[in-house]
């Protein structure tokens, strides 16, 4: 299993995995390759010609790698998304009774074979009878957010691309726990969740946190933003954030796109000042997240130092408040 950046697939032209995801696509490293078509392309090159690709469905720029309909010695593809799958072999989400479960569209008249054999047999003029195979529910998943169900969905496409068997990689699924500074919940204090998503360097990252929590946000978001366009930041802003704490080299960029949602900015000279101002500012049941959506070089190290500085200022605040972080 080997996790490929578009700078190593800029030159890579012989790489022919047997299976192979791209999760998303969206506006990062445009200071290197210059354009957004020149990015997307050096993330397709993930694709040999026979690799059977996992594709996400809810993004347009994903979703241009799928092979033309009909098209001859087509490769296989599989799609998954935060909806119903409607295609033999395919991923999503289904909600039944308020609960969301991770499921498999299945052809009710081949439900144990695998997607593979189901593909390989179906005849041209057969339309599959479709119905939802349930996995698991989606809070069985340790890791918080709907982007993490959609990831936990790609993970097992992949695994069940080369027909590995199922039951032990739902186990894996289920526990688990998630990369640190991803999303990662690292304090609960006065029921204010506190979230590190400092490896959230870019605008696509961002958003898909802030959908992913799904609840009232102060968020600290700025620094180096790799001359992204921030507009896709506006919409879920608008929908979940109390306030924005800005700060880094393109704050003033943010702040601009930004101004449109009516959501209160605030500009700090640090993220030590910023993390404080969002304590101050966030309810109970409300989440503190830092997701820069830029890198963090302008300010830190690296973005594991901007998270060690947003932990000890966290920890600082649980001091003062006399709880245990």
């Amino acid at each position: 299993m080997l996790e490929l950046s578009s700078f190593q697939l800029e030159t890579a032209r012989t790489f022919a995995p047997d299976a192979a995801a791209i999760l998303n696509i969206t506006q990062d490293h445009l200071d290197w390759h210059g354009s957004f078509d020149a990015y997307a392309q050096a993330k397709g090159r993930i694709f040999g010609a026979t690799t059977t690709r996992v594709l996400n469905r809810d993004d347009a720029a994903v979703m241009k790698f799928a092979p033309a309909a009909g098209a001859a010695d087509a490769p296989r593809t599989v799609t998954f998304g935060l909806n119903e799958p409607t295609q033999d072999g395919d991923y999503g989400l289904s909600r039944d009774n308020g609960i969301a479960w991770l499921v498999e569209a299945v052809d009710r008249d081949a439900p144990d074979e695998t997607a593979t054999t189901r593909r390989r047999k179906r005849d041209a003029a057969h339309t599959p009878d479709i119905a939802q195979k349930r996995l698991m529910p989606a809070d069985a998943l340790r890791i918080r957010g709907l982007h993490n169900a959609a990831n936990a969905l790609a993970a097992f496409a992949l695994a069940r691309a080369i027909d590995l068997p199922a039951a032990p990689l739902l186990h894996a699924l289920r526990e688990y726990r998630g990369e640190a500074h991803r999303v990662e919940v690292i304090a609960t204090i006065d029921d204010v969740d506190y979230v590190d998503d400092s490896k959230g360097t870019n605008v696509g990252a961002t958003v898909a946190a802030l959908d992913g929590l799904a609840q009232k946000i102060v968020l600290i978001a700025g620094g180096d933003g790799k001359g992204q366009d921030f507009a896709p930041l506006v919409a879920p802003v608008a929908r979940w954030c109390r306030a924005v704490m800005l700060i880094g080299r393109d704050a003033p960029a943010i702040r601009d796109t930004l101004a449109e949602t009516g959501v209160p900015l605030a500009d700090h000279a640090t993220l030590e000042g910023a993390v404080r101002a969002a304590a101050d500012l966030a309810e109970p049941g409300d989440a503190v997240l830092l997701s820069p959506a830029c890198a963090s070089l302008d300010m830190f190290r690296n973005y594991a130092h901007r998270a060690e500085v947003f932990r000890a200022a966290v920890d600082a605040i649980a001091i003062d408040k006399g709880a245990t972080p």
